[in-house]
């Protein structure tokens, strides 16, 4: 999948692209410039220098243009803003001078059609809709399509519990725990624990 990198400041752009070996890529300044880009291109993944480009970031938020597969990286990744790009549909938000493993798991995780955020920022995620009650369309949801025991496990994991913690619970192996995620995850029509709670909360 190509990758388009956003960014007005070329220096970061290039630091990319030396760090993490990046062979088939476009490069845009704007939204001028990216609308360009793109216009023939069916699938690609848009890293978004959060630092440089906020402002048109958040055009396209608003204006419902961010490309699906996207990613935001920032020199000072904030919980707070990670929170509100991951629920405008942001894919992946971290530290723009990340370490090449977590930049290849990251990008691993996007082709996948999964969500990536650092573990602070999952933890908050989960954790910012612990307290808050499902919406009376996620209690239909999870009634007609989940079993009972999926049922169990899925509250568990909106609370946030591991899989080891959810297969001490309720006294099962967490091979069991991992199957009724994968289950949940595919009746619900979801990907990751990110996305089912960002469904149901």
């Amino acid at each position: 999948m190509q990758i388009i990198f956003f960014s007005s400041d070329e220096s970061t752009i290039d630091e990319w692209i030396s760090k993490y070996d990046i062979q088939n890529f476009k490069s845009a300044y704007d939204i001028e410039s990216l609308n360009q880009e793109i216009q023939n291109m069916d699938r690609f993944i848009f890293i978004c220098d959060y630092d440089s480009v906020a402002h048109d970031l958040n055009i396209l938020i608003s204006s419902k243009t961010l490309p699906y597969y996207s990613v935001v990286l920032e020199k000072s990744p904030a919980i707070a803003t990670g929170k509100i790009l991951i629920k405008n549909g942001v894919k992946a938000y971290g530290n723009s001078r990340m370490l090449a493993e977590h930049f290849n798991q990251l990008m691993k995780t996007v082709k996948e059609n999964k969500t990536w955020t650092y573990p602070d920022l999952t933890v908050a995620l989960i954790a910012s809709t612990k307290k808050a009650p499902l919406n009376p369309d996620a209690t239909d949801l999870i009634e007609s399509r989940l079993t009972s025991k999926e049922k169990d496990v899925v509250f568990l994991v909106l609370e946030g519990l591991t899989n080891e913690t959810i297969s001490h619970e309720l006294n099962i192996t967490t091979r069991t725990v991992k199957a009724h995620i994968s289950s949940i995850f595919s009746k619900l029509h979801v990907n990751d624990r990110v996305s089912l709670v960002l469904l149901l909360k």
